[in-house]
Order: C-alpha cells, then sequence, then structure tokens
C-alpha cells in the first residue's frame, strides 16, 4: 500500500443546473485546466481526485461532478451514497440558475446523508467585470445562510477563489466526526484517475 491509498477518503459531489459551470470548477480545481472552447455538458458522472492537506491532515478527495440536465437526474442521485460534501453551483449572471438551487438543495438533502456539508458556489465571477452580473453576492450569501450552507463567488476562469469551497467543505467535514466512519465499501468502486496535489494550511484559503 503506497502513502496515497493510506490517506483518509472523502466523497464530494458537484452538483447544480446544467450549464451553471460545475464540469469548469472541477476541472480547474484538480488540473488547473480552463479551455473556454470546451462547452460540452457532462453526460453522466466524471470523477476525478485531488490530495488535499487542511488542518495539518492530508485527504484524498474524490470529487464527482453530476450532470445537471434532467435526463440524467435518476443516473445522478445514486452517486449521493456515501457523500460527505455537496457543493451546489449556480452561474451569477443567471438568476434562473439561481432560483434553480431550491430544488438541488432539496434533492441534496433527500438524497445524502444527514450529516453532509452543503457549500453553494456562485460561479462565472469574471462576467462581473461586463455587467453580467444577475444575482447580487447578498442575495447568494443570504441563502446560504438560511440554508446552513458554506458560500463563496469564484470564476474558473480567473482562477479566483478556485480552491475556496473545496478546502472550506473539507474543514467543516472534518469538524464533524460521525463523518469520518469508515465509508461504505461502494465508495471507492471507481477506478482512481488525475491525481493532484493540492495544500492548504486552514480555512479559509
Amino acid at each position: 500500500m503506497t502513502s496515497e491509498d493510506a490517506l483518509p477518503v472523502l466523497k464530494v459531489l458537484i452538483i447544480g443546473p446544467s450549464g451553471a459551470g460545475k464540469s469548469a470548477l472541477l476541472l480547474r480545481y484538480c488540473e488547473d485546466h480552463f479551455d473556454p472552447e470546451t462547452s460540452t455538458a457532462t453526460i453522466g458522472i466524471d470523477f476525478k481526485t485531488k490530495k488535499l492537506s487542511v488542518r495539518g491532515q492530508a485527504y484524498r478527495l474524490n470529487v464527482f461532478d453530476t450532470a445537471g440536465q434532467e435526463r440524467f437526474r435518476t443516473l445522478s442521485t445514486s452517486y449521493y451514497r456515501g457523500a460527505h460534501g455537496v457543493i451546489l453551483v449556480y452561474d451569477i449572471s443567471s438568476k434562473s440558475s439561481f432560483l434553480s438551487m431550491e430544488k438541488w438543495i432539496e434533492e441534496a438533502r433527500n438524497n445524502a446523508q444527514p450529516e453532509a456539508v452543503l457549500y453553494i458556489v456562485g460561479s462565472k465571477l469574471d462576467k462581473v467585470v461586463s455587467g453580467g452580473r444577475a444575482v447580487s453576492t447578498e442575495e447568494g450569501k443570504a441563502f446560504a445562510d438560511a440554508q446552513g450552507a458554506g458560500f463563496c463567488e469564484l470564476s474558473s476562469k480567473t482562477r479566483e477563489n478556485v480552491r475556496r469551497p473545496f478546502v472550506e467543505v473539507v474543514d467543516r467535514i472534518v469538524q464533524k466526526p460521525q463523518l469520518l466512519k469508515p465509508p461504505n465499501a461502494n465508495n471507492n468502486t471507481l477506478s482512481i484517475s488525475n491525481i493532484g496535489s493540492d495544500y492548504s494550511s486552514a480555512c479559509p484559503c
């Protein structure tokens, strides 16, 4: 067994409406890559692994990007099993994207374990400079606070705040000992690929 294999494994889902920027966030965080020409919607599930250190402890973070299209919702819900955290993403330049957060929060609560950490992200922060904001920071923060969820805005294009939701989600997870019990064996049935490394001493980043 390698040192990588010995790390505690945490499972985090990224959910939200189609086009919100979920895949861009996953790619930027795990591979530090952003392709403005790539606009193909995720079909089913995309999966990557990242090594992350919070509060002096290293973890292997398994991140699942779930498809936003309604026709894939049944497939996506099966991946809630064993999730320690759920990051919900909306597009700050789309009011309808933000308003859909109500149903995504409801889905997460209906399918994830009760203690799973919820975190709301307003993506595409770079659009603010061109006057593209449709949802204020205050609106997003107020909604997240009302749900007991974490919150930040970020831009996968510019890298601004990209690490923050992952570090803060893990920081919240490790403060809930009940979430750190041995995971269901089904959590590790997928092959591990795209392993990267990311370190932070504490939250926030």
